[in-house]
């Protein structure tokens, strides 16, 4: 079966019950008539997203729901979903419903095209038109001038969540918490290339958003440091002959 599989779609849940439903149909109607599977990961939610999850079996045979049995964060789960999937392509979406599914084809397309350069690894998506608040946006604009300055990864829009990644590039990079937003940066430090597209963004349909401004920053500052550091003891073997 992984053989045949173009896309395995991972997407971190947390207290998401009232977007569950409508975000499973749309990523099926995306990918309708594609070989497929959609990897749910309920990061130990406290409300009824797992339940909502597991009924949706019966009328989506592409679902496949795997729950954490503590709350382990985006990043792990994000990394449970990947190990656990049977595609060698990757596309990940937040489980709030505020990235569109309808943006995955596209971003496979891109990845998967006859003319990609042979180290071609990850396509991301760059929001176009954020459907935040400002502040939130500010934020964002703020703490991606940073890391963007300090890691150089020529990424305008490291929280976005829509992505495609080869699944092998993506379990060669280390995990820590947080990691998801700093994929551009680790996939280069790997050897790989990252290309960027814009995508749609939209209103969170319901429930509310688990960060903060200076939640985030908090987290930022320490993150950027160890990400430097990882970056900096990489050592590049100039490529890999079997003899």
């Amino acid at each position: 079966m992984a053989e045949t599989l173009e896309l395995s779609v991972v997407v971190p849940m947390h207290n998401e019950a009232g977007n569950a439903g409508a975000l499973v149909a749309e990523i099926a109607a995306a990918l309708d008539g594609r070989a497929y599977e959609m990897i749910m990961v309920d990061d130990a939610s406290t409300d009824d997203t797992r339940a909502v999850l597991a009924a949706l079996k019966a009328d989506f045979p592409a679902l496949r729901v795997v729950s954490h049995r503590l709350n382990a964060g985006q990043s792990r789960a994000i990394r449970t979903g990947v190990r656990a999937a049977r595609g060698r392509v990757i596309g990940t979406l937040d489980g709030d419903g505020q990235n569109d599914p309808a943006d995955l084809p596209a971003l496979y397309r891109a990845l998967t095209r006859a003319d990609a350069p042979a180290d071609l690894a990850m396509v991301m998506g760059r929001r176009a038109s954020r459907k935040d608040t400002a502040w939130k946006r500010f934020g964002s604009r703020f703490a991606n001038s940073i890391r963007k300055r300090l890691l150089h990864d020529d990424c305008d829009d490291a929280g976005c969540g829509t992505k495609v990644i080869k699944r092998d590039a993506f379990l060669s990079l280390p995990y820590f918490d947080h990691m998801h937003r700093y994929m551009p940066a680790l996939v280069k430090a790997e050897g790989f290339g990252v290309e960027f597209m814009d995508v749609n963004h939209r209103e969170r349909m319901t429930g509310r958003s688990k960060y903060t401004n200076f939640g985030r920053l908090w987290a930022a500052l320490s993150d950027l440091r160890g990400v430097t550091w990882l970056i900096r003891r990489r050592r590049k073997p100039g490529g890999i002959d079997e003899i």
